[in-house]
């Protein structure tokens, strides 16, 4: 079936507009269970909330649902836990990266401090897990278990290589299954899982979305050199200037200079841009196709994504997760 011109009709509005309430009452819940005995916890949980995250990680879950059946009360309650764990990452994150920003707007580590951020993240881990184990679910609590051991290796993957000039491609592909393709893959599985779905089916939105989730990934590493500051919501150049060597830069330093991998070397070394400026660095990537590889990479996922969604019945939601691969790919932050 080509569904080439019927996904690209669907905007991102029209996308979420076919699980609007669904939306909205995941958002009613991430509100009831974000509040906690210590205010600290709450008004982080409202700060992350209010800042204008896409929620494309339970929109993936819904939709995924909505496919199989119709929406449940526990398609919402893991909407809501998607979403809360996710947050939760973002809270870590920012610790471990020393973040100043996280969508324009100060990060929660720069708000709260360190020491708040890292229990408050404890905190929302813990309350997605609860929210969980109403269901009474083990498949629920196995995936949900698995991906949050995933990430976290993920994130001790990434820290051994921090400040690092000898990072391989294959490192870079298993930093981005870890931190971002897993959790993509769990949302889809578990919206099909309290849907009903057959084991087959939740197999298959699971490879889909694990595919899409590697091209957004991909996707965000290229935006982070290309994108313009004020649309990504944080400095271009971050994760450079963090330690962090992604894989547009690896495609780069293969072919590089000695002179080109020092200043990189400098870079990784200073933390900063002040001896070699951001522009040398988006030429070297120009230079060697850099980012035209990392791109081709992240295409060559979404047509599996594609190939994968085409297998399932024709319908609206099934159109919109077609459509829902040209949404993440390209996009401007």
């Amino acid at each position: 079936m080509n569904l080439g011109k019927l996904g690209q009709a669907l905007t991102a509005k029209e996308i979420f507009d076919l699980i609007s309430d669904d939306l909205q009452r995941v958002e009613q819940q991430i509100s009831l269970e974000s509040v906690a005995s210590a205010d600290a916890v709450t008004t982080i949980g409202r700060y992350l909330q209010s800042s204008g995250g896409k929620r494309l990680r339970p929109a993936l879950l819904l939709l995924s649902a909505r496919l199989i059946g119709p929406a449940s009360p526990s398609a919402i309650r893991m909407g809501a836990v998607v979403e809360i764990i996710h947050a939760a990452t973002l809270v870590h994150d920012d610790v471990i990266d020393a973040a100043q920003t996280r969508r324009g707007r100060p990060s929660t580590n720069v708000q709260w401090g360190n020491h708040t951020c890292v229990l408050a993240g404890d905190w929302l881990y813990m309350q997605a897990f609860q929210i969980a184990l109403r269901e009474r679910n083990f498949r629920i609590l196995d995936l949900l278990i698995g991906l949050t051991q995933m990430m976290v290796e993920g994130e001790l993957f990434q820290l051994e290589r921090i400040g690092r000039i000898h990072v391989t491609e294959a490192d870079c592909m298993e930093l981005v299954h870890r931190k971002t393709a897993c959790l993509f893959s769990v949302c889809a599985r578990l919206g099909a899982l309290v849907a009903g779905a057959d084991s087959a089916a939740e197999e298959k939105l699971g490879e889909y979305a694990w595919s899409l989730g590697m091209a957004f990934q991909l996707v965000d590493d290229v935006l982070d050199f290309t994108a313009h500051e004020k649309v990504l919501g944080k400095p271009v150049g971050s994760d450079l200037r963090e330690g962090k060597v992604t894989l547009p830069l690896v495609y780069a330093l293969e072919r590089a200079t000695p002179e080109e991998r020092a200043q990189v070397e400098t870079i990784l070394r200073d933390r900063n841009y002040d001896q070699v400026p951001f522009r040398q660095v988006r030429a070297m990537l120009d230079k060697y196709r850099g980012i035209e590889r990392v791109r081709e990479r992240a295409h060559a996922f979404t047509e599996k994504a594609r190939a994968l969604i085409s297998e399932f019945p024709e319908s609206s939601y099934q159109r919109a997760l077609y459509a829902v691969i040209d949404l993440i790919t390209d996009r401007d932050h």
